[in-house]
């Protein structure tokens, strides 16, 4: 049956890695068509000229430089031969639209771009004479420029700045750049002391090898974390539940102090103004709104700290459960340190797709149909009719491409894990775990893989629209309109990360039975709703303490920044360089740390699976690691003590009916 099937499927026979087959072929394959037309855009701008326009730049009248051209219908001096003309250069390009981010002069394709200021229309004449670049209008002949009537119009602004051409992208720009100080303010406006700015570069200049050493310790330590954190997961388990316990406890019995002692203070101050006026009754029922606001805090605090104990006295055996897989998790990248890699390896692979899909935008910008604009009187390119649809479909490429890379690491990673957990002799795991996943996620489920970012992909796509309505009609809205707006982009948020924690979920349950999406999905949504409460608890406990492993990470490089920059006495060269550092810390903490967390939730999904469908007994013996078989057999005693001791409370009971049933007995005979 298909994803939604309403049949009634026969109980799922877990068997990990015993048979292997090809899932989700049908997503596969579409997915291929996709991919084939974002090559197919990459391809039209390359054969329609889009690309050639984007390197070698064209003019207003639409000849691309350094080539030969075609006449352009209703266009005067198009289809030159611009073959010694490489070279663009832009009559005024201090004339810069801030909104649309772009020059609007009008450009020509020179052959020369000017080497030095050229302050009159006789400098422009003996330049053109001299090296044969006119930079006036191609109908302009060079030795006239100092008398036409149209240089004031069609010749560059005077005087022409001394410009260099860009290296690749053949465009003359000025060497002095003092006339795009409008996009420097855009960018410093921050800082209202030069001074001050030149500092903080100074400071990143003078201590560059000092950031890439801390940046690198930043590195090592993140790996380092992901290796130790097995021996240090139950203190920071216990020290944060200890301190979540004490805060909630200390923070409510600050407001209740704060209540009792504003409602004291209110009382003298009410029989002091008694005394002395006669018409208290606007500061008596402000002071009431205060102490009412207080008491609702107090009680509201005083609520959300009894649930929270309880939940923390329900759920405290749950807690040893997180501490085990922990232990587990750094055992897993001991065996297979190759996990470590995963991060560069995506961030590679994401870093070339976004340049890929950053140059063929580009591409997009400068292919179309040549239109002449009616107020500049310039030649724009512009996609048209059906073809403006390629931008979109470029855009949801962007999304769905990336999402698809991102769950490449996400089946990566689970098909190790399950390989390791599921070998019960680790002597005998395949020399690279992470290599032989990689081939069978090839091979075998890159359609449950285009199908799981592909449903991340519709979801994330309505929100990045709502955001956008939203940014574009800030202002303009009624506070009801934005408050609905938000609401929607915050469910569509909150949806998208469920859908990503079950979408990893489902991975993990292909690499285990070799199942499709849609089955992986409904059998590991099946274990999770089975095993809900232990799931929040590793959620909450462990995400907090990855989180407090990040925090660790960045104070320890930041503190060695502190050491390692202290030869600058001047503390306000320390700023950037710090900043830059933490955040690159956070950075690598974050990315590596990630992959703990999934390795966690994969290796709870097995466990979840062998405690069910195994128990220890022989030909159903556990897969588990020893650190999770302490905690069954912890968690078998403690339930067996339990029963024993709802058994002898059930036991004086029976006695005193037995007693009562025969005390009534011979009374019954003898009426």
């Amino acid at each position: 049956m298909g994803c939604c099937g309403s049949a009634e499927r026969p109980k799922r026979e877990w068997k990990p890695l015993e048979d292997r087959s090809c899932t989700d072929l049908p997503w596969f394959l579409l997915f291929t068509l996709f991919l084939v037309g974002m090559c197919g855009i990459c391809g039209f701008t390359i054969v329609t000229g889009g690309a050639a326009r984007l390197v070698f730049g064209y003019d207003s009248y639409g000849n691309t430089c350094g080539q030969r051209n075609e006449p352009i219908e209703g266009v005067r001096l198009s289809g030159l031969d611009h073959t010694d003309r490489k070279f663009v250069f832009f009559l005024d390009p201090c004339n810069i639209d801030i909104i649309q981010r772009k020059i609007k002069s009008m450009a020509l394709c020179v052959s020369q771009c000017p080497t030095e200021e050229l302050a009159t229309y006789y400098d422009l004449k003996r330049f053109a004479m001299m090296n044969g670049s006119e930079l006036c209008s191609y109908e302009l002949p060079g030795h006239k420029y100092p008398s036409l009537p149209e240089r004031f119009d069609k010749c560059p602004k005077l005087p022409v700045p001394e410009s260099k051409a860009l290296p690749v992208f053949n465009r003359c720009t000025p060497v002095d750049i003092s006339c795009y100080a409008k996009f420097a303010e855009a960018v410093v406006t921050f800082v209202s002391d030069n001074s001050m700015l030149n500092r903080l570069i100074a400071g990143v200049a003078a201590s560059k090898e000092i950031i890439v050493g801390l940046c690198l310790l930043a590195l090592v330590l993140s790996m380092i974390l992901m290796v130790i954190i097995r021996y240090i997961s139950a203190v920071l388990v216990w020290i944060l539940t200890a301190l979540v316990v004490l805060g909630s406890l200390g923070g409510t019995s600050v407001l209740w102090w704060l209540y009792i002692d504003y409602r004291m203070t209110m009382n003298e101050t009410m029989t002091k103004d008694l005394r002395e006026t006669e018409e208290p009754n606007g500061g008596m029922k402000t002071t009431k709104d205060h102490a009412q606001g207080l008491l609702i805090y107090a009680v509201s605090a005083t609520v959300f700290t009894g649930i929270l104990l309880l939940l923390m006295l329900f759920m405290r055996k749950r807690v040893a459960l997180t501490i085990a897989l922990f232990h587990v998790a750094g055992k897993v990248f001991i065996h297979l340190p190759l996990l470590a890699l995963q991060p560069f390896c995506t961030f590679l692979a994401l870093s070339l797709f976004w340049v890929y899909w950053i140059m063929v935008l580009l591409f997009l910008g400068t292919t179309g149909n040549p239109e002449k604009n009616e107020d500049t009187g310039l030649v724009e390119f512009r996609l048209t009719g059906a073809l403006q649809y390629m931008t979109w479909y470029h855009a949801v490429g962007l999304i769905w491409i990336s999402e698809f890379i991102l769950a490449c690491q996400q089946m990566t990673v689970a098909g190790a894990v399950v390989t390791y957990y599921f070998t019960r002799d680790k002597t005998k795991l395949p020399v690279t775990p992470i290599l032989s996943s990689v081939l069978r996620l090839v091979r075998y489920h890159l359609g449950t893989v285009a199908k799981g970012s592909f449903i991340i992909t519709l979801v994330k796509i309505p929100r990045l629209i709502l955001m956008y309505i939203h940014n574009q009609l800030k202002g303009k809205e009624n506070a009801c309109a934005r408050c609905m707006l938000k609401a929607c982009i915050c469910c569509l948020w909150c949806l998208e990360k469920c859908l990503n924690y079950l979408n990893q979920n489902a991975y993990a349950a292909t690499a285990i039975n070799s199942t499709s999406f849609c089955t992986s999905a409904r059998d590991a949504f099946m274990i999770l709703v089975e095993n809900a409460l232990r799931v929040a608890t590793i959620n909450t406990v462990g995400d907090f303490v990855l989180f407090l492993g990040k925090v660790l990470i960045v104070t320890c490089t930041a503190f060695a920044g502190v050491l390692a920059l202290n030869y600058q006495r001047d503390y306000t060269e320390w700023v950037l360089p710090l900043i830059i550092v933490c955040l690159f810390a956070f950075l690598v903490a974050h990315c590596f740390l990630s992959i703990f967390e999934i390795v966690v939730d994969v290796l709870f999904l097995c466990f979840a699976i062998d405690t069910k469908y195994n128990n220890g007994t022989p030909g159903r013996e556990f897969y588990m690691d020893k650190a999770l078989m302490e905690f069954v057999e912890n968690s078998r005693r403690s339930m067996a003590m339990e029963e024993r001791g709802r058994s002898k409370r059930a036991r004086p009971k029976e006695e005193v009916e037995l007693t009562e049933v025969k005390a009534m007995a011979p009374g019954t005979s003898s009426a």
